[in-house]
């Protein structure tokens, strides 16, 4: 069987991981890369073997610095059977005219609204609402851990209220946009936050408040849950649960900080240090009142990374069943670094 044609529009922290990813499958490849600045990350793209695409006006710039060009953005698109769409927040939905007018399948971030598409994804949730679809966004970082802790729960015990505050990283490591932060700033002021109400794009039916806090951090998010839930269970349950699904990983060693999961990816070998399974401290999972509480970590560069390959072999009829499309993405991202 022929591989899927993957094209990748912007190569930023979203879409360098989301090339590296499709790269490790074996039933898709990558058919180029987009850049507007003949920057660091473009030279990295050359140097891994994939083929720059940039705009008509951008060529003079990359012929000056050196850097080949195989054509422009438009050429790749019309080269692909599908488009992740990893432009920054608010771009994404100006590049949906050309998409439509290739004719061509394509999947944007958690940073475009949900109103760029009909569909918002997460693979344990809804991943055969995307089988065969045209579009489809894969929510924000955030809701991506949210929805994952959130399901398995509903599925088994039934949630009837979920209450969050996020902890936000102020940036990127490598994003000096910002500059130095030394504040904690409301996310916004009045609630709630976009998290509870993406949620609902995926499960409308959970019952969720949240609220946001910006810190100056680079490394994660950290959400605190509490959850109210329908059946009664016990901690022993809970942790049982999280262990069994896939994209859930138990913290614990004395490990009670974001910085020390970023360090522990360090010693795993994972590429940038990446950690894409949501980090629940094992530690923290308590019920008091018949309420369940828990913190977890999720780390804001790599955490969507497999949901966009599970999105591409749903949107593409590669793969019908959500856990074996799940299993096979994990295994080839496994190729970098070791599991825990």
């Amino acid at each position: 069987m022929s591989k899927v044609k993957v094209a990748i529009n912007g190569y930023g922290t979203i879409g360098k991981r989301v090339a590296d990813a499709v790269f490790l499958q074996d039933d898709m490849e990558v058919i180029g890369i987009s850049k507007t600045k003949p920057n660091f990350e473009a030279r990295t793209a050359v140097l891994k073997g994939f083929p720059v695409y940039v705009p008509e006006s951008s060529m003079d710039a990359f012929k000056k610095a050196g850097l080949p060009v195989a054509g422009t953005i438009e050429e790749m698109v019309k080269k692909a059977d599908i488009v992740v769409d990893c432009t920054p927040g608010k771009i994404g939905i100006t590049n949906k005219e050309l998409y439509e007018k290739v004719g061509v399948k394509a999947i944007w971030q958690g940073g475009e609204s949900k109103d760029v598409c009909s569909l918002s994804f997460n693979a344990e949730a809804n991943y055969d609402q995307a089988y065969g679809a045209d579009y489809a966004r894969v929510v924000s970082c955030n809701t991506t851990g949210l929805c994952r802790a959130i399901y398995p729960l509903d599925q088994k015990y039934g949630v009837e209220k979920v209450r969050v505050t996020i902890v936000r990283r102020a940036g990127d490591p490598g994003d000096i946009k910002t500059g130095p932060v030394d504040a904690l700033v409301l996310d916004p002021v009045k609630l709630p936050s976009h998290h509870g109400p993406d949620v609902k794009t995926i499960m409308p039916h959970i019952n969720i408040t949240s609220a946001a806090i910006k810190a100056p951090t680079t490394f994660m998010h950290l959400h605190v849950l509490n959850i109210k839930l329908k059946k009664e269970c016990t901690v022993d349950d809970i942790k049982k649960l999280f262990v069994s699904r896939p994209r859930i990983k138990l913290i614990s060693d004395g490990i009670s900080s974001t910085a020390e999961i970023i360090e522990f990816g360090r010693d795993l070998g994972r590429s940038r240090n990446d950690m894409w399974e949501s980090c629940v401290f094992k530690d923290s999972i308590s019920i008091d009142d018949g309420e369940l509480y828990f913190f977890q970590a999720i780390h804001q560069e790599s955490d969507v990374i497999p949901e966009n390959i599970d999105a591409i072999r749903a949107m593409t009829k590669l793969e019908k069943d959500n856990l074996k499309s799940i299993e096979k993405t994990n295994k080839a991202l496994r190729k970098i670094g070791m599991d825990f």
